[in-house]
């Protein structure tokens, strides 16, 4: 068994220092890659609206009814 008097104790003061420091490199790094991942999220976006707009174009050429009109 371990002695109580040799072991020190974890403070609270001790955790809350270990995990800002934590959080402090995870924010650096999702910081320097902020605009890049904006760029990437924008560059997709866009792709898909013009997908989703030729798609749909397509679609209503081939439902589209043909109405022919003649003189009597």
């Amino acid at each position: 068994m371990a002695n109580s008097k040799n072991e020190s104790r974890i403070s609270r003061e001790d955790i809350e220092s270990k995990l800002r420091a934590l959080q402090g490199d995870v924010q650096g790094k999702v910081e320097d890659r902020r605009s890049t991942l904006l760029a990437i999220a924008g560059g997709v976006g866009v792709i898909l609206v013009v997908a989703f707009y030729l798609m749909g174009r397509r679609s209503g050429k081939r439902r589209s009814t043909v109405v022919e009109i003649r003189r009597v």
